[in-house]
C-alpha cells in the first residue's frame, strides 16, 4: 500500500482523494477534519474526477488518504490509526 503520493497532491499533511456523490468519501473527510482539527494537521480533498489520470489510478477505491505524501489507507479512515499516524515527526 505505501505508494508516493500523485504529483499534483498538495503541500497539506492529509490528501483525501475522493469522487463526487462517495459515501464512503463523505464519512472519511469528517473523520480526517475532525483529527486534523485536534491535531492541528493541514489537510485537503483532491476530486479524482477532475484528472484522467487520478481516475485511472484510484477507479473505485476512493477514498484513498495520504498522510505525509504516502499512502494510509482507501476506502475508510480509521480515527486511531490517522491519530497515530499524524503524531509521528515529518521527516
Amino acid at each position: 500500500m505505501n505508494q508516493a503520493a500523485p504529483a499534483h497532491a498538495a503541500d497539506a499533511r492529509v490528501v483525501v482523494y475522493t469522487r463526487l456523490g462517495c459515501h464512503l468519501c463523505d464519512l472519511a473527510l469528517e473523520t480526517v477534519a475532525e483529527v486534523c482539527a485536534d491535531t492541528g494537521d493541514s489537510w485537503t480533498q483532491v476530486f479524482i474526477e477532475a484528472d484522467e489520470e487520478l481516475t485511472r489510478r484510484f477507479t473505485d477505491q476512493v477514498p484513498v488518504t495520504y498522510v505525509d505524501g504516502v499512502q494510509h489507507d482507501f476506502w475508510r479512515v480509521d480515527e486511531e490509526r490517522l491519530r497515530k499516524a499524524l503524531s509521528t515527526a515529518v521527516e
